[in-house]
């Protein structure tokens, strides 16, 4: 049979065949002997191609303590660890050196944007919300918080400007722009591979040596008489303004706002001054009230037969409504006789009469309420030449009770002497197309009411975020009583000290210090580029004449372009502003050095289908108990 396949094989092939109709030079194809099977007791093995082993933790045997241990294959045991999911999926990780420096280019792009607004030569913002609203600012704080930044990292930028206006008031700007140079400095180490904590250790100690040496430079204004101090305190108010947008007028409202500080005394309740804003006239037309001053409040018909102005008149404080009020609503009545309706009627009659009466005769020829005051009560009390106003806000009934020394009442019952207030004059004045109710002359003295005027809303705004700094600067120079020449004389004396110091560090500290000493410098560049002066040239000016010992107190002059001595010119700011802005920088600085990974999380839309349908069923569930409860029981 084999003998017959060979011969058959051996025949010549046809050059196509009707299984291929393409090719004609296939070789010949031989067939290969057929095997026999082998008998059973007989085994043969049969070649298989290789394959990959697979093995399951749960198939291995337990390992015994008498056999010899097996070596471990690290290909095998990478396969039999399971994979750790530890982040949901789509959440976005960055991490290393690249997120440093990404954190660090984002605070930049922020600080470029205040930049411009430092110094009396600074530029406004104009920025538009998507309600339409327009605000004009140069102020560090209020940009930083109408811009709405996103980037994790540069928001804590817009915690420590806030964090210096509410702790000082004025120096946002500063803090944000040296936070923003130390990052600077520190770019290059961080993209040469210096460990982040080498920097952080030098910024800390270069910055603790920073608010020491300023405490050193420091003059005291403690032991002059009260005259010297309010000189004193408008010249540390003047140099506030005049980076400011009623920079032109800054002698004019230094004096008063150091009046109105020295009105309230040792009272740390800011909202005891208060700024009213009425459009019209100009900045001048400004002026100061000591004791409050409110515009005039809703008023019925009665309200101008009442007398206008009063001397030594008794003021009664009220947070009730004196109006004639239906108990209809609150009250459910049955009567067997339609004529007892009237006594009915006459019942609520003589509560309001009662109230007034009582009002009447405390001997109050004012009288304020937060809630309303009706027109029954209005007339009532034109009637008896006594004035009345209702709906005053809490702010200003807490000032008048605090410049009067009067209390607020919540009932008319038992009114003595010892609640009411009183002032020398009371009187209704026009200002502009507003009518001001303003008590002057009050025995307390605990308040006081600036009153700003100007052309335009956004120009007022801006006026009073000014009057804001300002008096938080003269209050906090008040109680610390230390002061410091501004115009970056104070940051170049640091910059030097701080230069000397890096000269005596041995090892790489002496570079970061250095760094941190150059980034003080950013103050009076900055000014200098601002006004439009060569900062070079100034800057080494500054250098020069600091260098020399003698010239501590000189810095940028903004009116010739060169440097003068910042003290004798009463540029003047509170020590505790750049302790606290230096202090500020120093710890954002080295809080965005510290992270080196960002995980953004996705928004889990599941958990918010869930929040969804949970509040439908939670609706449902309210509506069926309401329609349970109000109606009938079944039976």
């Amino acid at each position: 049979m084999l003998a017959s396949l060979r011969s058959k094989d051996e025949r010549p092939r046809c050059k196509q065949t009707p299984y291929d109709h393409t090719r004609t030079d296939e070789p010949p194809r031989t067939l290969a002997p057929r095997r026999r099977r082998p008998p059973p007791d007989r085994a043969v093995e049969k070649p298989s191609p290789p394959r990959r082993l697979v093995v399951s933790a749960a198939d291995l045997p337990p390992e015994s303590p008498n056999l010899p241990a097996t070596p471990k294959l690290p290909a095998m045991s990478a396969m039999l660890q399971p994979q750790v999911i530890l982040l949901k999926e789509g959440t976005d990780t960055s991490q290393g050196k690249a997120q440093m420096v990404s954190n660090i280019n984002a605070c930049t792009a922020v600080v470029d944007t205040v930049r411009t607004t430092l110094g009396p030569r600074g530029m406004d913002k104009l920025i538009h919300d998507d309600k339409g609203g327009v605000t004009i600012s140069n102020d560090g704080a209020t940009i930083m918080r109408l811009l709405d930044i996103v980037h994790p990292a540069a928001n804590i930028l817009v915690d420590i400007a806030r964090s210096q206006d509410s702790e000082v008031g004025d120096g946002t700007t500063t803090v944000v722009l040296l936070a923003g140079e130390f990052l600077k400095e520190a770019k290059p180490y961080i993209e040469d591979g210096v460990h982040p904590h080498s920097l952080i250790r030098s910024y800390r100690t270069a910055g603790h040596l920073a608010t020491e040496k300023v405490k050193e430079l420091a003059v005291s204004i403690e032991g002059k008489s009260l005259e010297e101090k309010k000189i004193l305190l408008a010249k540390c108010a003047a140099t506030t303004l005049s980076s400011k947008l009623i920079g032109g007028e800054k002698e004019f409202f230094a004096s008063m706002v150091v009046d109105a500080v020295l009105a309230i005394g040792n009272d740390d309740r800011l909202n005891m001054i208060g700024i009213k804003k009425v459009p019209g006239g100009t900045m001048r037309d400004s002026f100061l009230v000591n004791g409050v001053a409110f515009k005039k409040t809703f008023s019925y018909a009665g309200f101008e037969q009442q007398p206008k102005k009063f001397l030594n008149p008794k003021i009664l404080l009220l947070n009730i409504e004196l109006e004639l009020k239906s108990e209809k609503e609150n009250a459910e009545i049955r009567l067997s006789d339609p004529l007892q309706y009237q006594s009915i009627v006459d019942a609520e009659w003589n509560i309001i009469y009662d109230k007034l009466d009582k009002c009447v005769k405390s001997g109050a020829k004012i009288v304020l309420s937060r809630l309303a005051i009706g027109d029954l009560a209005t007339q009532y009390f034109a009637d008896r030449d006594i004035f009345c106003a209702g709906r005053v806000t809490e702010e200003d009934l807490q000032r008048v009770a605090a410049a009067t020394g009067g209390f607020v009442q919540t009932s008319v019952n038992n009114v003595i002497d010892e609640v009411l207030g009183s002032c020398e004059v009371f009187e209704e004045r026009q200002v502009g197309n507003e009518r001001f109710n303003i008590f002057s002359g009050c025995p307390s003295g605990q308040t006081a009411t600036i009153v700003l005027r100007g052309g335009a809303d956004q120009f007022i705004e801006e006026a009073e975020r000014s009057l804001h700094d300002a008096i938080m600067i003269v209050r906090r120079a008040l109680k610390n009583s230390t002061v410091v020449p501004g115009g970056g004389a104070i940051d170049m004396e640091v910059s030097k000290y701080l230069r000397q110091h890096a000269r005596t560090i041995a090892g790489k500290s002496q570079f970061f210090v250095n760094s941190f000493a150059k980034a003080l410098e950013v103050i009076p560049r900055q000014l200098c580029d601002n006004a439009g002066f060569d900062a070079t040239d100034v800057l080494n000016k500054l250098r020069q004449k600091h260098a020399s010992g003698e010239g501590a107190n000189y810095g940028v002059d903004i009116n010739t372009g060169g440097i003068a001595d910042s003290f004798a010119n009463f540029v003047w700011e509170p020590a505790v502003v750049k302790i606290n802005a230096i202090n500020a920088a120093t710890e954002a600085a080295c809080l965005i050095l510290s992270v080196d990974e960002t995980v953004k999380n996705p928004k889990s839309e599941s958990a918010q289908g869930d929040a969804a349908a949970m509040g439908g069923r939670g609706r449902g569930g309210a509506a069926m108990r309401g329609r349970g409860g109000r109606g009938m029981r079944r039976r």
